[in-house]
């Protein structure tokens, strides 16, 4: 019986990961081990040079009982800097729902109108312009000075991040909805609300989801830098704190779950814009 596409590609995706195992396994142990991957810092002081020298890079088999043990227990919570992975991945979950959430409710309209009026986008490209290239971090001394919070000053960096996906591909979006369509409302009377949200709406629906998957990956992209900056926590913050701890283990470990995460958050929308696309 012949497989079909997707069961063989999962089978090539199983192959990969088995080799991908076997080659980190083999390099680890042509290197001499894992022996300083969760080196304590006192420990690695006293070795000075020679911990620097030393393979930090600890086995696969390593990592995967220091993700087990992250999954059996999440939510702990043992101090400010000793929680579960659960609690400092709900933390930047958060904070990347907020931003995101503030910034569809500006980027949506705006770019609706944009799309509508070419008036409006004559008038707002060169801001947009001039806006859309700069990192999202640039903002990050800016929004601390100004907001005196590290918690929120990481939302206006995710709503930063987030809006000009959105906002360019709702204008794209709506602007490329086909006349024939608009003109068939023009001549049923349809008023300019109705045609937006029955006629518009739903045609530029997918390219607006587009837009909102890649504000997502963005956005969870920038959290993680963003936690480092300001610590606390969240994710970011629990990188750094393992990097400052030299347990590499641990790093790798939440390498794992942000990319997971981020994962869940794209094909989640993924699904959504599914929903929203019909064939002509």
């Amino acid at each position: 019986m012949k497989m079909s596409l997707r069961s063989r590609a999962a089978v090539l995706s199983v192959a990969l990961f088995l080799a991908f195992i076997a080659v980190w396994e083999l390099s680890i142990r042509s290197g001499g081990g894992g022996e300083v991957a969760n080196m304590s810092p006192e420990y690695a002081a006293l070795m000075g040079p020679t911990a620097k020298g030393a393979s930090a890079m600890p086995g696969p088999l390593t990592v995967g009982k220091e993700i087990w043990s992250h999954i059996s227990n999440p939510f702990y919570d043992a101090g400010p800097n000793d929680k579960g992975i659960g609690i400092q991945l709900g933390y930047s979950i958060a904070r990347v729902f907020v931003g995101f959430f503030l910034a569809l409710l500006t980027a949506v309209p705006l770019g609706f109108l944009i799309g509508m009026s070419p008036l409006f986008y004559k008038a707002l490209d060169p801001f947009i312009q001039i806006m859309k290239p700069v990192s999202p971090l640039a903002w990050m001394p800016l929004a601390l000075y100004t907001i005196k919070d590290s918690t929120i000053s990481s939302v206006f960096v995710i709503y930063i991040c987030s809006v000009w996906p959105m906002l360019i591909n709702t204008a794209f979006g709506v602007a490329g909805v086909r006349k024939e369509w608009l003109n068939v409302a023009k001549t049923l009377e349809v008023g300019n609300l109705r045609t937006a949200l029955r006629v518009v709406l739903p045609a530029a629906a997918p390219t607006i989801m587009t837009g909102m998957r890649i504000s997502i990956s963005i956005a969870w992209l920038v959290i993680v830098a963003a936690e480092m900056l300001v610590g606390g926590t969240g994710i970011g913050y629990f990188v750094w704190n393992e990097w400052n701890n030299l347990s590499i283990t641990n790093i790798i470990a939440a390498i794992f779950f942000i990319g997971m995460v981020g994962m869940i958050l794209d094909q989640g929308l993924a699904q959504l814009t599914k929903l929203v696309t019909y064939e002509e």
